[in-house]
């Protein structure tokens, strides 16, 4: 019987079967580089907000603590937004003529709350508590990084499942003493593993990577 196809027919079948498995892995490879990338987490973008508010100032420079604005944060699953009676308590005396300050003096003389744009913000299947995280000694900068360097607030994080589930697998890399929770400048490197071993201990902090934890 005569041949039908070509001898070559076989090698461009092999090059066509690895290429189409190289193809395959590329696309899936470039599909989780996207997913990743700042364009779709939104990392180090800057938001716009109704006013440039500056970490850097309040917490940097001033030395505001984090709880004078986030009141809820030690007692709530939202660390909350501040009022704008809270900003008017310093700002009806500092800065009282600021132009860049008048949105903040609008609202306060109109009653209407500023409309802020979340920087940090899970997806509504995801269960987030902040107070729990506090309780258990993880600090501000271990999910929003140097804020207190921040002149105008970005996210630090990507936020997604993998970079929850690396400090859920060691919580103790995290830790640090309760009463530094609100330092933006504790250092990270002035525990040795065995004082974070015993806050880990003294706080009881575990492993948890569940789904239920935060899929509820």
């Amino acid at each position: 019987m005569a041949q039908i196809f070509h001898p070559s027919t076989n090698t461009i079948s092999r090059v066509s079967i690895f290429g189409l498995i190289f193809f395959v892995a590329f696309a899936g490879w470039l599909a989780m580089a996207i997913d990743r990338s700042p364009a779709v987490t939104r990392e180090r973008q800057i938001v716009e907000q109704p006013v440039p508010f500056s970490h850097d100032h309040h917490v940097g420079e001033v030395g505001i603590d984090c709880r004078y604005c986030h009141t809820s944060v030690e007692k709530s699953g939202f660390a909350g937004i501040p009022p704008t009676a809270t900003c008017m308590g310093c700002h009806s005396v500092l800065f009282a003529d600021s132009p860049i300050l008048e949105p903040v003096r609008a609202s306060f003389r109109d009653g209407t709350p500023l409309h802020w744009t979340r920087v940090y913000d899970v997806p509504d299947f995801v269960y987030f508590n902040h107070s729990i995280h506090v309780a258990k000694g993880i600090g501000c900068t271990s999910c929003h990084g140097e804020i207190g360097r921040m002149p105008i607030t970005w996210k630090a994080v990507s936020l997604k499942m993998e970079w929850c589930l690396d400090c859920h697998r060691d919580p103790a890399k995290n830790v640090r003493p309760r009463e530094e929770v609100f330092n933006p400048n504790w250092d990270p490197t002035s525990l040795s593993s065995a004082q974070r071993a015993a806050l880990v201990k003294e706080y009881r902090i575990v492993s948890k990577t569940s789904c239920s934890v935060c899929h509820r």
